[in-house]
């Protein structure tokens, strides 16, 4: 099946299986989280005395996490001598802003609401630890509404481990071969083919700078929030 075809068809028809819970990826899926991070990876290189880097090159890489961040901007990974030290004042420095900026992506509220208003239950499974998981998304109204909140340190793994997902769809009450897992980042694909999920690729989101995402193997592909309920045969 062809990516064209992929965004037009019904994920129900793609799959031949019963949808009964949709489990969301939660930066670059549900909340633009970008301009926080990003603002917090820019204070990090003006305490090293560089200039701040374009917000475009900042994005794409908010998926991969601090690791990530920190790649781009200071060139330091795990193997750097000052790495933790650096994280955790890249982390303390984003937490003290990570709700200046930051905002659900346009039309998801709408998308939730229609979840919840045709008795879908949906969740969030993240790599973001609870310590900002669970500030942001109470801030932006998602907590109380989701079924499961499932934060990167919640269970033993993190994507693209398939536990997080599979505590996620037991907390929800949902047999796995019936949850939908969306995301915007390789890993939430591998993921979800991993814990026995159908999978769609969330196109608005970060994305990274690897393979394109007609190239994650992902069910579906869609290109907007709304999109996902015409796949579930919502709309």
């Amino acid at each position: 099946m062809s990516e064209a075809t992929l965004r037009d068809a019904p994920l129900s028809a793609a799959l031949d299986v019963e949808i009964r819970a949709v489990l969301f990826d939660l930066d670059g899926t549900l909340v633009d989280s970008a301009p926080d991070l990003a603002g917090a990876a820019n204070e990090m290189r003006a305490v090293f005395g560089l200039p701040a880097l374009p917000y475009e090159l900042l994005r794409p890489m908010v998926g991969t996490g601090a690791r990530g961040m920190l790649d781009v901007a200071l060139s330091i990974g795990p193997g750097h001598a000052d790495f933790e030290r650096v994280r955790e004042d890249f982390l303390g420095r984003y937490e003290l802003r990570m709700l200046r900026s930051t905002t659900l992506f346009p039309a998801v509220d709408g998308l939730l609401d229609s979840l919840g208003s045709q008795g879908l239950p949906w969740g969030i499974v993240t790599n973001k630890a609870e310590r900002f998981a669970i500030p942001l998304t109470e801030a932006l109204g998602l907590r109380g509404r989701a079924a499961a909140l499932i934060a990167g340190d919640s269970t033993p793994h993190a994507k693209p481990h398939p536990g997080p997902l599979l505590e996620a769809a037991r907390r929800v009450g949902v047999d796995p071969r019936h949850c939908v897992y969306v995301g915007d980042d390789i890993r939430d694909v591998q993921a979800g083919h991993a814990a026995g999920m159908a999978t769609v690729a969330a196109s608005w989101g970060y994305l990274g700078r690897g393979e394109p995402v007609g190239a994650w193997g992902a069910d579906i592909v869609v290109e907007r929030p709304e999109q996902l309920l015409k796949s579930l045969r919502l709309a």
